[in-house]
């Protein structure tokens, strides 16, 4: 057996024996990296090289901005505002509140950036309040959960940014674009879903519609939704790149928290960097570690075995497109999203363009298909967040949220096989010249 063979067994089994280990999985990228590269009489050196050429790019500088700014934005009030233009918008109809946790996802989505953020900040307002109401505590949990991978598909989002990166610096206006109506095309059907569950369950209808009290929460909560407006605006009109939008966003955050809505005061900005810090601690690291691993790989020609072997099933197109669903939907529930972006894309992505993908729309599939990862065990932070806030067991919460997994995944294959869904704002408003 030739070695280079025995290289690529040695670092996808010792990497799959930690993770069944539960061993974090930056040392299991790490470690399984540094083995097998020592197996190889490679300097150790190139795993520095290489862990520090992959952090070390401009776009990047996006990710730590994207991060600071929702984490201020989450902890300043910006959630209850949204939750209240949302429920004058649209609480007025059958199941009221569920259309409410379904729209506020949206707007929210579209600040933070975040599914986790999303479920925690939106959560411990919506969750305790449809309860009151007379919804299930299941249901409306599952709902929170399901409706913040909006987050992770309405810009701005960091996960687009890394994927971006290690996609071979893809544009980010364009992945940006691509995500809107992927993201409210998921917020509408999971409104569709609710209604016939509201029906069924007879849940209450909402407080009659008031053009007046829309205006007046649509005022108050219209600070927040600035920034989807400035970001997006800025990057799509060429005014600046993703990166100086990311820092804009965290000024704008903080004159928005601190100085026009003003419920927590400046010294909390501290802890707020604090937990922004911890988070980009991780994806930094993770980053790093994930860019020597992808370099192990592509030196062992990993991804051009894994590629022969999918078309080596099917020259079909379609089959293949289900095949890299498959495989993105099993490593989502092993694997944290950061860390099957940057390894998995550079396997993936040139399969899919094989097939006819553009990058962009392959990278919003991912990013709904890794979305769904989020809300299922073991892994998914999400799920833990959800159940945390409503004190309901992950076993229960994985049972009970199997009718969302079936609505996510139609919109997943309709977005998949309809291409013109993701590409239209792209190619409309930033067409590749």
């Amino acid at each position: 057996m030739e070695k280079e063979v025995i290289a690529a067994i040695l670092i996808i089994s010792v990497f799959l024996v930690l993770l069944f280990l539960r061993t974090p999985i930056v040392f299991a990228i790490g470690f399984s990296t540094v083995v097998t590269i020592m197996y190889l009489d490679i300097p150790l050196m190139m795993v520095a090289q290489m862990m520090v050429k992959n952090v070390n790019t401009f776009i990047l500088m996006a990710v730590p901005f994207f991060i600071i700014a929702g984490e201020i934005m989450s902890a300043g009030g910006i959630a209850k505002r949204i939750v209240a233009f949302a429920n004058a918008l649209v609480g007025w109809m059958r199941g009221g509140l569920a259309m409410v946790n379904c729209v506020d996802s949206m707007f929210f989505g579209g600040i933070s950036g975040s599914s986790a953020a999303d479920t925690a900040a939106l959560g411990s307002v919506v969750i305790p309040m449809m309860v009151e109401q007379g919804y299930e505590k299941e249901f409306s949990t599952n709902l929170t959960m399901a409706t913040s991978v909006q987050g992770i598909l309405i810009p701005p989002s960091h996960n687009m940014v890394t994927y971006s990166l290690v996609a071979g610096s893809i544009s980010v206006g364009r992945l940006f674009l691509g995500g809107f109506i992927p993201g409210i095309l998921l917020g509408v059907s999971m409104m569709i879903y609710s209604y016939y569950v509201a029906v069924k369950k007879n849940y209450p209808v909402g407080d009659k519609f008031s053009f007046k009290i829309l205006w007046k929460t649509f005022v108050d909560a219209a600070w927040g939704l600035g920034t989807i407006i400035i970001i997006i605006g800025g990057v799509t009109t060429g005014i600046f790149t993703a990166t100086e939008s990311a820092a804009i966003a965290v000024v704008w955050a903080i004159f928005v928290t601190f100085f026009i809505y003003r419920e927590i005061p400046l010294k909390e900005i501290w802890s707020i960097l604090g937990r922004a810090l911890h988070t980009l601690g991780i994806v930094m690291i993770l980053i790093g570690t994930s860019g020597a691993f992808a370099w192990v790989l592509s030196y062992l020609r990993v991804p051009a075995m894994i590629a022969g072997g999918i078309l080596s099933v099917s020259k079909n197109p379609i089959v293949i497109t289900l095949i890299l669903q498959l495989i993105m939907l099993f490593l989502g529930t092993l694997l944290d999203m950061s860390a099957i972006i940057l390894i998995a894309t550079p396997i993936l992505l040139p399969i899919a363009a094989n097939i006819g993908f553009d990058p962009v729309h392959f990278g919003i599939v991912m990013m709904l298909n890794l979305g769904m990862g989020l809300l299922t065990p073991p892994v998914g932070s999400t799920l833990f967040i959800g159940s945390a806030i409503s004190g309901i067991k992950i076993e229960v919460l994985s049972k009970t949220l199997l009718p969302f997994y079936g609505v996510m995944l139609l919109v997943l294959m309709l977005i998949t096989f309809v291409p013109g869904i993701v590409m239209f704002l792209p190619n409309l408003l930033m067409p590749i010249k």
